[in-house]
C-alpha cells in the first residue's frame, strides 16, 4: 500500500482531498545564488558569477514544476531587485506566490556566493536581518494551506521570530485541513543562536509532521533534548510516532534509510561525477513528493528521488538544474530502470 491517498472520497471541512487546486505549498526561504564561472577555482580566481534564484524550499519548488506538479510557496522577500528577481523568477516557472510577502522595512534577501567545485567549495552566505525571516503570522492564510494537499516546511524557518511563529501557525492550519506536512529539517548552524533552541523547535516541528527528511547531523541536533541519535534505528524509534509515517534519515555517499509503520529499507546513490556538493537534498525531495503525490510505492519514490539528486549534482546549479520527468525516465534507462508506475492499494509499502 502507499502511506498516503488522495481519493476523491476522501473530504476534509467537505472539500476533497484529489481536487485541491494546490499539490505543494513550500515554505521557507527563497533567496539568490551567486555560481562562480569557472570550475576549480578559488574566489581569489573567478573572472565573475553567474545568478540563480536559491534557498532550499524555493529550489524545491523548482523541482516540483519540472516535474509539472502545481506548486505554491510562502515566504517573503525583500522590496529590492534582488526580491523582485527572485519573484519573478517564481512566478515565470508557475509557481503560484499568493503566499510570497514583499517587505519594505530595510531586510535584504538572502545571497549565497559560491565557488564551483565538488570538494568542499567555499561558499559565502550572507543573511543579516534576512528578509525571509520576517514572515509574520499576519501572513499566513488558512484558506491558502486549505487549498493544498502538502505543506512542505524548512525547518530554517523556525530559526528566528517572527518566521517562527508564522511556520508554527502554517503547521496547525495544516493538520487542521488535513493537508500533509512534510518537514525538510535544512539545519543551518549560522542562523540559530544555540543547537539547544534549534534542537526545542525542531523537536515541536517533528510532532506535527507526517514527513521528516534530514540527515544524520541534522538529527545530532536533537540530542541536547535528551534523545538518543547514534543510530538510525534509536532516531526511528523516537521520531517514528503519529502523526510521523514517514522518517527517511539521508546518509550522503551511502544513499538513505527509510522507516515507516511496519518497516524500513534502505536505498544506495546513483554515482555520478559531480559538480558541486550541494542541491542534491533538495532534488530528492521534489521527487520524493512527486511519488507521494502520485500513489508510486516508497520505494520507488525514494529511487526517483536518488536519481533526480544525481542529475542535480552532475549539473552547475540548483534550481535551474531539476530534472523534468522525461530527464528522470531517460536517466534510470541508463540505470537499466524504468520510471515507476503508481502501485494497486493492496501493495505492501516496500
Amino acid at each position: 500500500m502507499t502511506l498516503f491517498a488522495w481519493p476523491d472520497t476522501q473530504t476534509v471541512k467537505g472539500q476533497p482531498l484529489a481536487q485541491r487546486p494546490i499539490d505543494v505549498i513550500c515554505l521557507g526561504r527563497a533567496g539568490v545564488d551567486l555560481y562562480a564561472r569557472e570550475d576549480h577555482a578559488s574566489f581569489t580566481e573567478v573572472s565573475g558569477f553567474e545568478k540563480f534564484v536559491g534557498g532550499s524550499p524555493a529550489n524545491i519548488a523548482a523541482a516540483l514544476r519540472k516535474l509539472d506538479v502545481a506548486a505554491g510557496f510562502i515566504g517573503a522577500v525583500s522590496d529590492d531587485g534582488l526580491g523582485r528577481y527572485v519573484s519573478d523568477y517564481l512566478n515565470s516557472i508557475g509557481v503560484d506566490t499568493r503566499g510570497l510577502e514583499t517587505i519594505d522595512n530595510g531586510v535584504r534577501t538572502s545571497l549565497a556566493v559560491t565557488e564551483m567545485s565538488a570538494d568542499s567549495p567555499e561558499v559565502v552566505i550572507y543573511r543579516n536581518n534576512a528578509a525571509d525571516l520576517g514572515l509574520h503570522p499576519r501572513d499566513i492564510s488558512a484558506e491558502y494551506i486549505a487549498d493544498s494537499k502538502i505543506l512542505l516546511i524548512s525547518g530554517t524557518a523556525l530559526c528566528a521570530s517572527p518566521s517562527r511563529e508564522a511556520t508554527l501557525l502554517a503547521m496547525q492550519y495544516a493538520r487542521d485541513h488535513g493537508t500533509l506536512i512534510a518537514l525538510d529539517m535544512d539545519y543551518r548552524a549560522y542562523s540559530w543562536e544555540s543547537p539547544e533552541a534549534a534542537a526545542v523547535y525542531y523537536h515541536l516541528a517533528t510532532r506535527l509532521s507526517d514527513v521528516v527528511i534530514g540527515n544524520q547531523e541534522e538529527f545530532a541536533v536533537l540530542e541536547s533534548m535528551g534523545i538518543n541519535t547514534s543510530d538510525d534505528a534509536s532516531i526511528a524509534e523516537h521520531y517514528l510516532q503519529e502523526p510521523t509515517r514517514l522518517l527517511i534519515i539521508k546518509k550522503g555517499h551511502e544513499g538513505s534509510h527509510v522507516y515507516y509503520p511496519g518497516g524500513d529499507f534502505e536505498k544506495g546513490i546513483f554515482p555520478v561525477i559531480a559538480q558541486k556538493p550541494f542541491g542534491a537534498g533538495d532534488a530528492f525531495a521534489g521527487s520524493l513528493l512527486y511519488g507521494i503525490l502520485n500513489d508510486l510505492s516508497l520505494q520507488d519514490s525514494v529511487i526517483l528521488g536518488s536519481a533526480a539528486a544525481a542529475i542535480n549534482v552532475s549539473r552547475r546549479t540548483c534550481s535551474e538544474a531539476m530534472p523534468t520527468k522525461a530527464e528522470l525516465e531517460s536517466f534510470l534507462q541508463s540505470h537499466n530502470q524504468h520510471f515507476p508506475t503508481p502501485i494497486s492499494g493492496d501493495e505492501n509499502a516496500g
